[in-house]
């Protein structure tokens, strides 16, 4: 069966990193997505290879010139027909374009309109440029990447534009769709990276409060690189292996297999203070062996123990081949879709189309009429 948002149809108005990414989430779950791109994007007839952006796979790509009134009207036009609309603009351009929450709830009133910004669509940051690394700053979490003595380390942009920006749009949007299925009315998304990033530090707020967590120890923390139970450790071969064992049970497995049961330093897993030294002590230990050597010795046991994988690696791996967990689209290796239904089974519909491969073929799917279509044409506003 086809995935679990199939019948749902979404405009999505081409931006990079969240934006996409929620995009693509939809689409993988069955919805029929369409990317509106700028006109200019648009190079001459499309290439016979798919594009490389992963994050646009799955949906048929118009183009629209967005500056043109026919193409303003060709875009509510199609506001008309959709389910919801993921835009990711500075706050105020959809209004100035004339394609604002407001003119597209009164073309559509159960649209679910989302919104994707860094900092929101008010406040005092909200006009300003910025990126994944500047939102995760103010939300109180870069701050707290990294090692002891050491600047914070940015997590890639995995943060504020995946975690904290498209993951939460994609949610918002979900949420409202199910929600406008009930009242029959649509509403507005204000999904912003700040936010985002700000809740998944949810949990760091409850342990600061009872004195879990010391925000002003950077990397000497539980789940910081704080813990020697809780790192990575380098191995004779220059790769890398992580330990997770936090639970006595599973930190007196770790210990088995490292033959330290009977080390009675090591049996103070709690000693905060000990933490140093039994962290050199496990560096120089795991520095003994390679790390195909304590994968034969540790994989699959309860110690909490796995390989540090790069992602031609990790695709590899007996267990992500086992579960199918990356796949090969036109060619290219990608991550699946994800998460898993039982029933309703996600999948990728097609690989990243090029700008404007799909206008006129989208137009008309969704219910322009063909003279209409030409005129787009004619007059630029689509390509």
């Amino acid at each position: 069966m086809a995935g679990p948002l199939t019948g749902t149809r979404v405009i999505e108005l081409a931006g990079i990193g969240p934006g996409p990414f929620a995009a693509m989430m939809l689409s993988d779950m069955g919805a029929e997505v369409i990317r509106v791109e700028r006109a200019q994007a648009v190079r001459g007839p499309a290439p016979d290879a798919p594009g490389w952006d992963v994050l646009q796979r799955g949906r048929r790509n118009l183009a629209l010139d967005l500056k043109h009134p026919d193409g303003v009207a060709a875009l509510l036009s199609l506001v008309e027909r959709a389910d919801a609309l993921l835009e990711g603009f500075r706050p105020g351009v959809m209004e100035r374009m004339g394609a604002g929450p407001d003119v597209c709830l009164g073309r559509n009133p159960k649209l679910v309109f989302g919104r994707m910004t860094g900092w929101g669509q008010e406040g005092p940051y909200a006009s300003a440029a910025g990126h994944d690394i500047n939102y995760i700053s103010l939300a109180g979490a870069l701050a707290h990447f990294g090692r002891l003595g050491e600047p914070p380390t940015p997590p890639l942009n995995m943060v504020g534009d995946f975690g904290g920006g498209g993951m939460l749009l994609a949610f918002g949007v979900v949420c409202g769709l199910l929600e406008a299925a009930r009242s029959g009315e649509g509403q507005v998304v204000d999904a912003a990276m700040v936010d985002g990033s700000a809740v998944m530090m949810s949990m760091f707020w409850g342990m600061k409060q009872v004195g879990f967590f010391d925000e002003t120890r950077r990397g000497d923390n539980l789940l910081d690189t704080g813990a020697h139970f809780y790192d990575v450790y380098r191995c004779s071969d220059g790769h890398y292996i992580s330990v997770g064992s936090i639970e006595p049970q599973f930190y007196a497995e770790l210990l088995r297999l490292t033959g330290l049961s009977e080390d009675p330093e090591f049996a103070l897993q709690m000693d905060h203070n000990l933490w140093p030294v039994l962290k050199g002590r496990l560096e120089k230990l795991f520095h003994s062996k390679t790390r195909d050597e304590w994968c034969a010795l540790m994989e699959g046991t309860d110690a909490c123990f796995a390989p540090v994988l790069t992602m031609s690696e990790a695709a590899e791996h007996p267990h992500n081949v086992a579960r199918q967990t990356f796949i090969d689209v036109a060619g290219t290796r990608q991550p699946a879709p994800a998460p898993r239904f039982s029933r309703t089974r996600p999948e990728v519909a097609r690989p990243p189309a090029h700008a404007g491969q799909h206008t006129r073929e989208v137009l008309l799917d969704w219910g322009l009429a063909a003279d209409v279509v030409d005129g787009l044409f004619a007059s630029g506003a689509a390509r």
